[in-house]
């Protein structure tokens, strides 16, 4: 973070000091939320949780070198009491992002956020000092704690915004007011809790109503190839941008197809020129997660050729969003165990079949959350998708939503061995453990509280050595 005083957060945050004997000493280090991430000259904000009271660490972080603890009570060492914490990490994180020169990118959308978040921290950060939300920290505390991590020489600041209702993205553009705001998509994700896409459409655009004007430098960027979010235009008074396989888009992809190893590749199209991509990522989906990257580089003003290079080199940053792993024996894990939703795991399907020609191909999937009374039919659908791009095996881990995922496979005509349904994630290891054979290719997916990622890591450490039939 910027170098600020204790006075000052304290005036900034409308808290009152306590057990300061010197408030013009600065926080120099980051602001944290966890204990052990506590530096010399820190800040320490104590959150209260269900199981975990951060004011309990409240002398030991001090102890450490935190300059002070932002908290809600006096805890008899330095520290800045407010009435709540979060409202004032925001009031700290809206002060420290007006002070700084940064660009401020924003994005949302129902699937693809993180990876997208990843591939713009890449092109921008080989370009000028980025930095970028960690992860899916993309609520209104990971969000502002973020927003600190900044320094003076940062030149872009690249923020992943998540929501769970109407107010949560306009809540957080009001943290962090961005200049370029993306949308990548109006999907499944959180129907359950919205309601419905009309409405998942309504808190997405909040993005673009709080962009700046185009005379002020304002830019919408939206995907052309998704119509709830192409009528975010009427939304906005920033320039708008389109991006996607559309002939309509600003930039745009032709001459896609994938490697034989399953990785995109692509002509990028851009406003003032075109230049050739070939990815490093697996699965077609990444080609519109590159356009929007690709969209948001160059109107920061990165050239056709700047954003292919780096696209081409980009990897994956965030753990457990596709993550390839190849065994010595020849097996390959896909570890997108993440999170899921309908349209995530349509394209993780895809990729899998992409990377598997002329291997089985496995599929370990288990609930998608939050979808409310839309679940069955997705399950469903997904299951029935399966069959449909003739994955080898489809392993349906987990309760009801599983079981509707076997039964999608099953009245979609696979009624052999091809799909089985087991209770949990030590079920499915020790399936996968008999039956797996050198070259196979296993996905394995679902909503991050399956956790699954437990399957995928099990078998990536996994060597030949008493593997099934690799023995």
């Amino acid at each position: 973070m910027i170098a600020l005083s204790l006075a000052e957060i304290a005036a900034v945050v409308g808290g009152q000091t306590h057990d300061i004997p010197d408030t013009s000493v600065q926080v120099t280090g980051p602001v944290v939320r966890d204990s052990r991430e506590v530096v010399p000259g820190a800040l320490f904000v104590a959150f209260s949780g269900e199981r975990v009271d951060g004011h309990d660490f409240a002398e030991a972080v001090v102890d450490a070198g935190a300059a002070a603890v932002l908290a809600t009570r006096p805890v008899g060492v330095p520290a800045i009491v407010v009435d709540d914490v979060q409202t004032a990490l925001g009031a700290l994180a809206r002060h420290v992002v007006e002070r700084l020169g940064a660009t401020l990118v924003a994005l949302t959308g129902s699937a693809g956020k993180t990876s997208t978040k990843d591939l713009i921290a890449q092109v921008l950060g080989g370009w000028a000092p980025t930095v970028f939300t960690p992860g899916s920290l993309n609520n209104e505390i990971g969000l502002p704690l973020t927003a600190l991590s900044a320094t003076e020489e940062t030149k872009f600041l690249v923020l992943e915004m998540g929501a769970r209702g109407i107010g949560h993205i306009r809540y957080l553009a009001e943290l962090t007011p961005p200049k370029v705001g993306l949308v990548l998509n109006v999907g499944s994700a959180h129907i359950g809790e919205f309601g419905g896409r009309e409405q998942i459409a309504q808190a997405k655009g909040e993005l673009v109503e709080s962009l700046p004007s185009a005379a002020d430098g304002g830019a919408a960027i939206l995907n052309a190839d998704d119509p709830l979010v192409r009528a975010m235009a009427s939304r906005t008074k920033a320039k708008v941008v389109l991006f996607g396989e559309s002939a309509e888009a600003d930039v745009r992809a032709e001459n896609v197809r994938l490697t034989d190893s399953g990785q995109p590749s692509f002509r990028l199209h851009t406003p003032s020129g075109a230049s050739d991509v070939t990815m490093r990522l697996y699965g077609e989906h990444h080609v519109s997660n590159a356009l929007a990257a690709a969209a948001v580089a160059h109107e920061l003003g990165m050239s056709a050729t700047e954003i292919a290079t780096a696209l081409s080199g980009a990897g994956t940053l965030s753990r457990w969003r596709m993550e390839v792993t190849e065994r010595p024996d020849g097996v390959t894990i896909v570890n997108d165990a993440y999170n899921a939703n309908p349209e995530s795991m349509r394209a993780a399907l895809k990729a899998l079949v992409a990377m598997g020609k002329g291997r089985r191909t496995w599929a370990v999937l288990g609930k998608m959350a939050e979808l409310g009374d839309e679940a069955l039919a997705e399950h469903d659908a997904v299951g029935r998708l399966a069959v449909r791009l003739n994955v080898s095996k489809l392993v349906a881990v987990g309760g009801i939503e599983a079981s509707w995922l076997q039964l999608g496979a099953y009245n979609e005509g696979s009624w052999g061995e091809e799909s089985v349904h087991v209770s949990d994630a030590q079920a499915a290891i020790d399936l996968l453990r008999k039956q797996l054979r050198p070259g196979d290719v296993v996905l394995v997916k679902a909503s991050r509280s399956v956790g699954l990622e437990r399957v995928a890591q099990t078998l990536a450490e996994a060597g030949t050595e008493g593997e099934g039939a690799a023995r």
